[in-house]
Order: structure tokens, then sequence, then C-alpha cells
């Protein structure tokens, strides 16, 4: 089979892992999220995934309970290496080979990051899940994925969300929006449209790494699209 996308990066937000409870982990996402992952590496594409962690711990809402911002970003952390755990562990059952990866060095549980090894298990057809952020405060899982993307040499970043691509507006809010095919990275940022925050955003503009943004709740979105099809919206230069 023809692939448009031979190496991927899949960013997954903690919340996505709720489904519809309002924290935690779902069974029955887990198992979605295990199902479009299997479906590509049947089909020979390479995959990393960088996930959230909002759906267990927010850095930005710690300082609101009074715990210092440094100290919730680590926090945030810890959190997206429960759901790396998650992951991997449910990924594993359903016969993929994996590793979970993390910056914040814990060997008990994760491989510490080391960029030639990581890309070797791509190589391997191993399914990369790279946990901690980047390791260090202030960076958003949006910057940490931004940042392995370009460190792993992929071909694209899959953003799935809950909405079928970029719209001129909120379409939860305006039903008047409409969707974008493709945009360009300087659209989205003079639109003031939010796909990813400015740090991951421009990491990926200069480096002219394009994005999609897709709703990743629809079975075989990911195969489509790394088989060239047109989902979601496609942020390019």
């Amino acid at each position: 089979m023809e692939l448009k996308y031979k190496r991927v990066l899949l960013k997954l937000s903690g919340e996505s892992l709720m489904g519809k409870n309002g924290f935690g982990i779902d069974a029955d996402m887990l198992a979605h999220y295990g199902n479009e992952v299997k479906k590509l590496v049947e089909n020979g594409v390479e995959i990393a995934i960088v996930i959230g962690g909002g759906n267990i711990f927010r850095g930005l809402q710690a300082e609101r309970s009074g715990i210092e911002r440094v100290q919730g970003d680590y926090m945030g952390m810890l959190a997206t290496v429960i759901n790396g755990m998650a992951l991997q562990s449910h990924m594993e059952q359903i016969g993929l080979y994996t590793r979970l990866i993390s910056a914040v060095e814990m060997r008990q549980i994760a491989e510490p990051y080391i960029r030639r090894r990581a890309i070797r298990h791509l190589e391997k057809g191993r399914v990369v899940i790279f946990s901690a952020g980047t390791g260090s405060p202030y960076f958003t899982t949006d910057s940490a994925a931004a940042l392995r993307a370009n460190e792993m040499n992929v071909d694209v970043i899959l953003k799935g969300t809950r909405v079928d691509g970029i719209y001129t507006a909120d379409p939860e809010k305006d039903p008047e929006a409409t969707r974008f095919d493709r945009i360009s990275f300087s659209r989205v940022i003079s639109s003031g449209l939010n796909v990813m925050d400015m740090t991951a955003f421009t990491l990926c503009k200069e480096n002219n790494l394009p994005i999609i943004v897709f709703d990743v709740g629809v079975t075989g979105n990911m195969l489509k699209i790394v088989q060239g099809e047109q989902v979601g919206t496609l942020v390019e230069l």
C-alpha cells in the first residue's frame, strides 16, 4: 500500500483519554487509540506518540491551589507518565511492541530519552510513547510534540482533537464557522487561530514540519491521513 506519510508523531491530549468521564482514563478510549495505532503499524507506518496529562493534573491550574508554577509543571509531567503507562499497557495487550520513554529519568518505569535509540525503536516498528513533556517546566506537551517530532525526523504531526479541523471560529460556539482544508502557518498566526501554543507552532514553522489537525475520535481517520486522503486541516508553509 502506498503511504504518503511513513513516520508520524501523534499528539494526544490527556483530556482525550477521559472519554465521557470528567477525569481519569476511560477503557473505551484506550481501546480506540490502541486499535487506530495498530492499523497504522500493520500498514508499515512508524509512529511516535506524545500524550498530555490534563485528565489527571494540569500544571497551570496548580497555581490557583497554592502550588508553585515549576512544581506544578513537574506534577503535570508525572501525569503524562501515568497516561503513557496506560497506553503502553493496552497496546501491548493487543500485540504491539512499544517503548515508553520519559524525559524525566525513572528507570523502573521508562527508558531515558536518547535520540538515536528512540529513532532505532521506530525503525524496528515499535510504537514510541514520549512522556514527561520536554523534561523542563514552562513548556507544554504541544512543545514536547513539536520538539520530538523534529528530533525524530517525522513527516507530519497528527494533532488529534475533538473537532474535524481548523475553523474560522470555534465551531462549537459559532454555527457559521467554516473549515479550512489547508492553511499556512502565517495565516494561523495572523488570524489568531488556536492550533498549538506558539512555542510549538513556531518550532514547526521554522523547520517546515506540517501539522494535520483532525478528529481523533473518528475510526479510520489516521489510516486515511497516512494514505494521503483529505482529512482535517493541513497546516504548512
